[in-house]
């Protein structure tokens, strides 16, 4: 038997700070990028299998704007893709693919509440 031996070339790039994924993780990004103003610059990396910030968001998540005022300030101006501000909560009942029930407030979990 004939063990062969390849010298594989491998690229590669290295990196202060290699982020994951954006969810989350890129409020780290751009806080570090923030930071960095005031000391010595970092190279940061953030990898994301989709072609975009989003790609892969199909939830319709509602989130408090408050951590963005905080992060970024000029946010709005910026144009962010947050379009939809809530107008109304409730929380529902599912009873088949047509129907629903109501939960009134009181019996809604907290952690479901504004």
């Amino acid at each position: 038997m004939a063990t062969e031996v390849y010298n594989m070339q491998r690229e590669s790039m290295e990196f202060d700070v290699v982020i994951v994924a954006q969810a989350p993780q890129l409020s780290a990004a751009i806080r570090l990028t923030q930071l960095q103003q005031q000391e010595k610059p970092l190279s940061i990396c953030v990898i994301e299998k989709g072609p975009e910030v989003g790609a892969h968001i199909l939830s319709g998540a509602v989130f408090e704007t408050r951590a963005l005022d905080e992060l970024l300030p000029d946010w709005i101006s910026l144009d962010a893709p947050v379009n939809n501000p809530v107008t109304n909560d409730e929380c529902l009942y599912l009873t088949t693919h047509l129907n629903h029930v109501v939960i009134p407030e009181f019996l809604t979990p907290n952690s479901l509440k504004k």
